[in-house]
C-alpha cells in the first residue's frame, strides 16, 4: 500500500472511529432513553445529566475524549513506521472531530464535539490539551454553563495550538474545529445572549 492511501485509509479509520456515538452507545447498554430525544437532543455528556445517570454522563465524556485522543495517537505512532506525511495526525483529529458531529453509524445527527475535541487537542500535545481542559474547568466552575466554559475553550484553543505548536497544520485544524463548534453552540449562544441558558444542577 502506497504512503498516500494509508493517510488515507487513516482519515477515514479515525472518522468511523469519532462516528461512534458513546451517549447513544452507553444509553443502550444501561437502558436508558435515546439522548436524542429528551432535553437538547444533543448526545452528549451535559445531555446525559438529564437522564439522571451521572456514571452515564461520565462514561459518555471518557469515551467521546477517548475516542478523539485515540484517533490521533494511532496517526502519530504510525506515522514514522510507514513514512506519513507529518501532519497526518492533524487530519486524523479533524476526521474523528467531523465524524463526531456528523457520525455515519448515526444517521450523521451527532454532538456537538466538545468532548473530542478535548481529546484530540490532548492528542495534539499534551500542554495544549490541559491549557484546553483547565479552561473548560475553569469556566465551568466559576459560571457553572457548560455551553460557555466550551465557547470559551474552543475560542482560545486555535491560540494556545500556535503559542505552543506555532503555525502549522495542527493550528489551521484547531482553528477549523473551533469554527465548528462554535457554530454548532448557535442555539446556546442565542440563549447566553438572552440569559436563559441552562446551568449545570438546573437541567431539569
Amino acid at each position: 500500500m502506497t504512503p498516500l492511501l494509508f493517510n488515507m485509509l487513516l482519515i477515514l479509520v479515525a472518522y468511523l472511529l469519532g462516528s461512534l456515538s458513546f451517549a447513544v452507545i452507553v444509553s443502550r447498554r444501561m437502558g436508558l432513553d435515546d439522548p436524542r430525544g429528551y432535553g437538547s437532543g444533543n448526545p452528549g455528556a451535559t445531555n446525559m445529566l438529564r437522564s439522571g445517570r451521572k456514571s452515564a454522563a461520565a462514561l459518555t465524556l471518557l469515551g467521546d475524549a477517548l475516542k478523539g485522543w485515540v484517533a490521533v495517537w494511532l496517526a502519530k505512532s504510525l506515522a514514522v513506521h510507514w513514512g506519513l506525511m507529518g501532519s497526518i495526525a492533524a487530519w486524523c483529529g479533524l476526521a474523528a472531530f467531523i465524524g463526531h458531529l456528523f457520525p455515519v453509524f448515526f444517521g450523521f445527527k451527532g454532538g456537538k464535539g466538545v468532548a473530542t475535541a478535548l481529546g484530540v487537542w490532548l492528542g495534539f500535545n499534551l500542554w495544549l490539551g490541559l491549557a484546553c481542559i483547565a479552561t473548560w474547568l475553569g469556566m465551568t466552575a466559576l459560571f457553572r454553563i457548560s455551553s460557555l466554559a466550551a465557547l470559551t475553550a474552543a475560542t482560545l484553543a486555535p491560540i494556545y495550538t500556535v503559542l505552543i505548536m506555532g503555525w502549522s497544520a495542527f493550528a489551521w485544524v484547531a482553528l477549523v474545529m473551533s469554527v465548528l463548534l462554535i457554530y454548532r453552540h448557535k442555539r446556546n449562544i442565542k440563549n447566553l445572549i438572552a440569559g436563559t441558558e441552562t446551568r449545570i444542577g438546573h437541567e431539569g
